[in-house]
């Protein structure tokens, strides 16, 4: 496994930045957090930071890469989305042009606009990786169904399916590993937690955790989009949030994948130890 020997760091010696697109996001602050310990130089880049970057505006993308060695490329809102295939493969190429040498890329599991960019980046020119990743586990504390916990009742048009629902901190190290460590130039990892859970399966360990009473409950997809999950998102989101809960969570991604052991050389975290932490940091409040 890579972890059994040294580290190679093509980015250990170099005062350039690694750029971390969607630096105040889950992964990236997360991410930007680990390089910066490591005293590597990091640029984070957001909509409302400095530099400003925005997936939308092609007029941003060039002061943001200026000077980059490397990128962390998170797309917004999410790389299932129509068209994003195309604008990442021109932010790659554009990438390139100015100088970046390596891409790592934020993936989705059974996502065809998706893998429609990972091939997009991989023939950029830069040196890559490919994290392809299932639902994060975060999405219950640090996103959209936080409110929902907190308010106890997540709805959703999802039924038994079950997912691999990863971490963000597993994802960050497999990033941070993807920059430091010239071994993974080249690797597709599909990053997975170690196993399978129902929405309603998840909800029941965040209320064994937290000590809250929170119940999953199925809804259609017409519900969820009139409804009050869908209450303050904008459009293209409540639809693409759609086209995922009831396309991608169809069983096709219903399987457990080893790219984490693979990545870091141990297991993944679980669900549990997630839903624990989390409780005890206070995000979902005490028992209710």
């Amino acid at each position: 496994m890579f972890v059994e020997e040294a580290q190679v760091n093509t980015f250990q010696q170099t005062t350039r930045p690694i750029l971390i697109l969607g630096g105040t996001g889950k992964t990236g602050r997360r991410i930007a957090d680990q390089l910066s310990g490591q005293g590597l130089a990091v640029r984070i880049a957001s909509r409302g930071g400095s530099p400003a970057f925005d997936w939308e505006n092609r007029a941003t993308w060039g002061r943001a890469l200026e000077g980059a060695a490397a990128v962390y490329v998170s797309y917004y809102p999410d790389l299932a989305a129509p068209g994003a295939a195309a604008t990442v493969g021109a932010f790659a190429d554009l990438a390139v042009a100015m100088g970046v040498k390596r891409l790592v890329l934020l993936s989705g599991r059974g996502e065809p606009e998706a893998q429609r960019a990972e091939d997009m980046v991989k023939r950029a020119g830069a040196d890559w990786t490919v994290l392809r990743c299932s639902w994060f586990m975060q999405n219950f504390s640090e996103s959209f169904m936080l409110d929902a916990v907190l308010a106890g009742e997540v709805a959703l048009p999802v039924g038994a399916v079950r997912e691999p629902f990863i971490d963000a901190d597993d994802i960050a190290d497999a990033a941070v590993a993807a920059f430091t460590d010239d071994r993974h130039i080249g690797q597709l990892y599909e990053l997975t937690g170690p196993r399978l859970l129902s929405f309603g399966d998840a909800v029941a360990e965040i209320a064994a955790a937290s000590g809250r009473s929170v119940r999953f409950t199925e809804i259609t997809a017409t519900d969820f989009a009139t409804g009050p999950a869908a209450e303050g998102l904008p459009p293209d989101l409540v639809a693409l949030l759609m086209m995922l809960f009831t396309e991608v969570l169809d069983g096709r991604n219903e399987h457990v994948c080893a790219g984490v052991e693979r990545a870091l050389g141990r297991p993944a975290r679980d669900f549990r130890d997630y839903a624990r932490a989390a409780a005890a940091s206070g995000v979902w409040g005490g028992a209710k």
